[in-house]
C-alpha cells in the first residue's frame, strides 16, 4: 500500500493567448506546489478558451502533437518542483484526428502518455464531435494492459493515478474500469458551465448533478475523485456564449468534500490516504459483491423494447 499523498487542482479561466495561459498554468502549479500538492491537474483544454461553442475549421490549428512545445514546457516544470503534473489539452495526433487529452508527466519529468476523452458531446455550444475523434477502446490480443488505448492508469511516483475527462464524468462505466485497473484517485479535468438563458431556472441543479455524479463514483468504488472546472464568462458571436461555473472539488471515498471552490480562481489542496480506501473497501465491499457473469446486456445499446 503506497503512503499518503497530496494532490492539488487548478481551477482558473484561459483566453486567446495561449504564452500567457502557459504562463499562468505555470505560476498556479508553483503555487500548488509550495502548498505540499505532489500531483496536480489543471482544467480541461487549459491553454486554450473552449473553442467547440461553434464549428471552425480555423480552431484546428490550436491543437499540438504530444509530445510538443507544451508538454515538453511542462515536463522541465514537473521535473524541477519534483511534482506529477496532468496536462489537458487540445491534441493532434494526425492529419484529420484531433483528440481532446490530457498529457501525465510523472515528477522526474518523464512523459508517461495521455488519456484521449471517450465519451464526446454534442449540444448547442458543445461541439465537440466536430472536432474530436474519441480516445479508441482496448487492442485485443495480447497487448500490455498498460500500452493498451482507451481506459488506463499511470503508476507515478506518488500514487496510481486514474484519468478521465468532463462527459466521462456521467458514465458509472468509466470510472469503475478506470478503479479496477487500480487507480487511488481518478482525476476529472473539465469544463462545464451554464448557458445563461438557463441559469436562473437550472444553475444550481447542474452544479449539484455534476458534482454528485461524480461523488457517485467515488462512493461506488471506494476511490477519491478531484475535479478541476474553467471559470469565467467566454463570449462566442451570435450567442450568449457560456459561463464556465467553476465549483471544483476534491471527495473521498465516502464522498465527502475535503475541498471546493466557488466560481473564482482558486487552488485545492488535500491529502489522500489509500488506507481510507482498504477500510472503505473492507466495510463496503461493492467490488466483491458484482455479479460479473450477470452483465453482458450491458454491451448492448438498448435492451428495451421500442
Amino acid at each position: 500500500m503506497t503512503a499518503p499523498f497530496t494532490i492539488g487542482i487548478i481551477q482558473d479561466h484561459a483566453d486567446a493567448d495561449a504564452a500567457r495561459n502557459l504562463a499562468r498554468a505555470a505560476q498556479l502549479i508553483r503555487q500548488a506546489a509550495a502548498r505540499g500538492a505532489q500531483i496536480i491537474c489543471l482544467k480541461e483544454l487549459f491553454n486554450a478558451p473552449y473553442f467547440c461553442k461553434s464549428q471552425d475549421s480555423q480552431r484546428f490549428n490550436l491543437a499540438e502533437p504530444i509530445p510538443g512545445a507544451t508538454t515538453e514546457a511542462m515536463q522541465r516544470l514537473a521535473r524541477e518542483l519534483a511534482v506529477v503534473l496532468v496536462v489537458p489539452l487540445f491534441e493532434r495526433q494526425a492529419a484529420g484526428v484531433y483528440r481532446n487529452s490530457a498529457a501525465v508527466i510523472d515528477a522526474d519529468g518523464t512523459l508517461l502518455g495521455a488519456y484521449r476523452k471517450m465519451h464526446i458531446p454534442d449540444d448547442p455550444l458543445f461541439n465537440e464531435k466536430y472536432y474530436f475523434t474519441p480516445g479508441d477502446g482496448p487492442i485485443t490480443g495480447k497487448a500490455d494492459r498498460d500500452q493498451e488505448p482507451g481506459f488506463k492508469v499511470w503508476k507515478t511516483r506518488y500514487a496510481t493515478i486514474g484519468v478521465l475527462i468532463c462527459w466521462d464524468q456521467w458514465y458509472p462505466e468509466a470510472a469503475r474500469i478506470t478503479s479496477l485497473l487500480g487507480a487511488d484517485v481518478l482525476f476529472y479535468p473539465t469544463a462545464i458551465g451554464w448557458h445563461p438563458s438557463e441559469k436562473a431556472e437550472w444553475g444550481q441543479a447542474q452544479v449539484d448533478a455534476w458534482r454528485t455524479a461524480q461523488r457517485a463514483h467515488a462512493i461506488a468504488n471506494g476511490i477519491y475523485v478531484a475535479a478541476p472546472n474553467r471559470i469565467g464568462h467566454e463570449e462566442e458571436p451570435g450567442t450568449d456564449g457560456i459561463t464556465f461555473f467553476g465549483h471544483s472539488f476534491i471527495a473521498d471515498p465516502f464522498g465527502r468534500y475535503l475541498a471546493q471552490a466557488g466560481e473564482g480562481e482558486e487552488i485545492l489542496i488535500a491529502t489522500c490516504d489509500p488506507q481510507v480506501i482498504e477500510t472503505v473497501r473492507r466495510n463496503w465491499p461493492f467490488l466483491r459483491d458484482r455479479r460479473i457473469d450477470a452483465y453482458g446486456p450491458i454491451l448492448n445499446r438498448f435492451i428495451g423494447r421500442s
